[in-house]
């Protein structure tokens, strides 16, 4: 195999690399597909898609009967809501880990290394717990857009206090970077801990089933809401594959390939807190997508950003997607929170990775 320095400032291979990087995409795409199929299939109901078109025709019909009113609501008001979510939150998360991991040049860091996780459940706690009281008049003028806006201005406050205090000169200093969003993950903890603390039993019972993770609560309202924060990382994403190909160099290779490496840091930070923000407003807490997803686009694959942004998006929706189908069909009619499964898969799948490569460097 030989190797070749792409426009894009990294050494990518050719010939084999590139047919395994195609098959990665296709294979990702289907199993997105199959996933997608499953999801609007599967459901304690029994409904299929086999009614999909009596129900397709209860929208245009002013008196449904009541069967075809009953696929309309399985179908297309809860089936398909839940499958979009699941597709937006699982791309969000997964090239949110990528654009760290090619940031910080580690393949196990993830979005909430830097607290901005955090940072967003706080926020979204405290709108659970406090928007029923003190703050219901700042938050009712936002209605369904209160929970996502509050999680996204909590992981863009925890970053502008991690761009406060990492910047030096002029420069983003990675280290205090990663050791302050440390701290502050852990300071949001203990304020999540603290409003749980003091919230009555319904919040409490609350709070605690939104940070196991879940998507029973899917609605048309929500994609709507989650769509633009979900879509400004993935529209910004491919125009950041360049810069995040000349930090697998090293930032000062990069600045010397025309790198903006300033700009780029603050636009991947800003980008990963509005995604996680967004994903975590509606979703909850979902572990392990944002380190899993990228690392094993990137083992099989290569390093390469061009396969591995597009890699992650498509394999963190199709991941998201199969957890959701467990979390809605292994108790049914019950559900299991999608973050208890998600952990189930995640963890495992990690440990292996872990131990059959080692803990490196980007390779």
């Amino acid at each position: 195999m030989t190797t070749e320095v792409v426009p894009h400032g990294v050494a990518a291979p050719t010939g084999d690399r590139q047919a395994v990087a195609a098959r990665v995409l296709t294979a990702s795409a289907v199993l997105l597909g199959v996933a997608a199929l499953l999801s609007l299939s599967l459901g304690p109901t029994g409904i299929t898609l086999t009614a999909l078109p009596r129900a397709i025709g209860a929208l245009f019909d002013p008196s449904p009967d009541a069967a075809a009113a009953r696929d309309q609501l399985v179908l297309l008001d809860i089936r398909l809501p839940r499958t979009l979510l699941a597709m937006f939150v699982g791309a969000s998360l997964a090239v949110a880990g990528a654009m760290m991991q090619g940031l910080f040049r580690n393949p196990l860091a993830d979005p909430g290394l830097i607290g901005v996780s955090a940072g967003a459940a706080l926020a979204a706690v405290a709108t659970i717990a406090l928007g029923n009281g003190i703050a219901a008049p700042l938050l009712q003028p936002l209605g369904i857009y209160a929970l996502p806006f509050a999680a996204f201005f909590g992981g863009a406050i925890t970053t502008g206090v991690l761009v406060a205090v990492a910047g030096r000169h002029g420069r983003l200093m990675i280290g205090t970077l990663l050791l302050a969003g440390i701290a502050l993950g852990a300071l949001a903890g203990a304020l999540t801990g603290l409003i749980s603390y003091a919230s009555d039993d319904r919040e409490l019972r609350d709070l605690t089933l939104w940070s196991m993770g879940s998507l029973g609560g899917a609605s048309w309202p929500k994609v709507v809401a989650v769509l633009p924060f979900a879509g400004l990382v993935l529209f910004m994403a491919p125009r950041l594959v360049r810069a995040l190909n000349g930090f697998l160099l090293g930032e000062a290779e990069a600045f010397h390939l025309g790198v903006a490496v300033e700009r780029t840091k603050r636009t991947v930070i800003v980008a990963t807190a509005a995604s996680v923000g967004a994903a975590v407003a509606v979703a909850g807490i979902i572990g392990f997508v944002g380190i899993v997803v990228p690392h094993i686009v990137r083992i099989i694959a290569g390093p390469d950003h061009r396969i591995v942004l597009p890699g992650s998006a498509i394999l963190g929706a199709a991941l998201v997607l199969i957890a959701d189908i467990a979390a809605r069909m292994i108790v049914r009619p019950a559900e299991l929170p999608i973050g208890i499964v998600m952990a189930a898969i995640g963890a495992p799948v990690f440990l292996h990775l872990v131990l059959k490569r080692g803990i490196g460097g980007m390779e």
